[in-house]
């Protein structure tokens, strides 16, 4: 059985048969850290893969298809950080004091504005700290401590609530679904709010976005509403294929974009917030009360510069190959003879997408280093539970292509996919063709 769909907000296929075909679509990163845990029970005595073997499989394979982070030395970090620092900035300038803003994270501020076609920028060592300074501009701006977001998003999930806690607002949700708002619930929503909170795209949904009408739309709906829109762009310099629009063109729709120097761009650390130069200068006020005027910065910057030089023009590149890696592991399991799977979105949205498999993450993982260390490939990073996105009883990984998948090709990908699908029989895992229809019965 094979279903498929697709709108802007989430385009997927499953895929359950007895004889094994299906595909899917999906987002995600490499080493699976959106994988928040275990879902089910592995075989009795088969331990979890713990993180020094996975990243020395990593090390050892020869070939790697997800991209992923934290899998460098403190001295490969430093001979990287290096070699890229000369092209980046330069190094006859002085270190920073406090972000002055003559020197590099100045520079850094202006580059990111120009990159976002907004008047001003303000480096943040956190977009936590980020984002909770342009909700409470916000609210003190528009008297309203309301804010319209999704319950999937950043902020709800993984800030430990500190839009309440420290920033004192409410959260109200348009919508519970697993994709970005409508601009009809914007609408709807039966109470008035002060902010419209967007994340772009909504990783734990599966890294989704909206059509640019659809995006269009929402925005219109919260200006009629009154409210200021605020994007949560830590993802959003790969959005632009998307689109089919500019940065530039994206972020005017917002009053407040916040970026992340780390997630695509390859970073070590950092943020920013832009905007209007008077909503900018009131961020720095607040960014120095939540302790964020840190006294030097520089390593942070430079590795950000690095990346909006060498990562932010391939972004697009990525973007192409991951509907080319989405679209084979979608064929090339059913062609394995695997009983149920989902890849999603189908065709990717970004470069980032999801994979379920249904089995125990322990016993995935087991098969993923065994494929590293006996064969010199790694297929997938971590797996993890199937999070909100995802049916109970399966495993995640997050899927995210970078430079290293761009010589991928589909033959690399058939061949290394039957060879996961054996060591996962190895290992032990069968999914029963019965319960892959049942599962199948249950979504459709």
């Amino acid at each position: 059985m094979r279903e498929t769909g697709g709108r802007g907000t989430g385009g997927e296929a499953d895929a359950a048969s007895g004889s094994g075909s299906g595909s899917g679509s999906g987002s995600g990163s490499g080493s699976g850290s959106g994988s928040r845990g275990a879902s089910g029970g592995a075989p009795d005595g088969f331990p979890p893969v713990r993180r020094g073997r996975m990243r020395a499989a990593f090390r050892g394979a020869r070939r790697v298809l997800p991209d992923g982070v934290g899998r460098e030395t403190l001295r490969e970090r430093l001979d990287r950080l290096v070699v890229d620092a000369p092209a980046a900035h330069d190094l006859d300038d002085w270190v920073d004091i406090y972000g002055n803003d003559d020197g590099i994270i100045g520079e850094l501020e202006r580059r990111t504005a120009a990159a976002l076609g907004t008047e001003a920028a303000a480096f943040f060592p956190t977009g936590t700290m980020a984002q909770q300074v342009a909700l409470r501009c916000w609210a003190g701006r528009t008297g309203n401590a309301t804010v319209a977001g999704h319950p999937l998003s950043h902020m709800e999930g993984h800030e430990r609530d500190a839009w309440a806690v420290v920033s004192g607002l409410r959260m109200v949700h348009p919508t519970n679904a697993p994709r970005p708002p409508t601009a009809a619930e914007i609408y709807d929503l039966a109470e008035p709010f002060g902010t419209l909170a967007l994340e772009l795209p909504l990783r734990d949904a599966g890294f989704v976005l909206p059509t640019w009408d659809e995006l269009t739309a929402t925005v219109a709906a919260a200006r009629d509403r009154e409210a200021v829109v605020h994007f949560d762009g830590a993802r959003l310099w790969e959005c632009g294929p998307h689109f089919g629009r500019p940065l530039p063109e994206i972020a005017a729709l917002a009053d407040s974009v916040y970026v992340s120097f780390y997630k695509s761009l390859g970073g070590i650390s950092g943020a920013a917030l832009a905007g209007t130069e008077d909503f900018v200068d009131e961020a720095r006020a607040w960014r120095h009360r939540y302790g964020g005027r840190l006294f030097q910065q520089w390593p942070a910057a430079l590795a950000a510069l690095a990346g909006l030089d060498r990562e932010l023009p391939r972004l697009p590149e990525y973007v192409a190959q991951a509907k080319v890696v989405a679209g084979a592991l979608g064929e090339h399991l059913a062609e394995a003879g695997v009983p149920w799977f989902r890849v999603h979105p189908a065709v990717p949205h970004t470069h980032q997408f999801y994979l379920w498999l249904p089995h125990p993450p322990e016993l995935l993982n087991e098969a993923a280093v065994r494929q590293a260390e006996e064969t010199g490939t790694m297929l997938f990073g971590r797996w993890g539970e199937p999070g909100p996105a995802g049916p109970p009883g399966v495993a995640l990984t997050e899927i995210t292509v970078g430079a290293n998948a761009l010589d991928w090709t589909d033959g690399d990908i058939r061949s290394a996919t039957a060879e996961f699908v054996e060591f996962v029989r190895r290992v032990g895992g069968v999914m029963p063709a019965g319960a892959a229809r049942a599962e199948a019965a249950r979504r459709s």
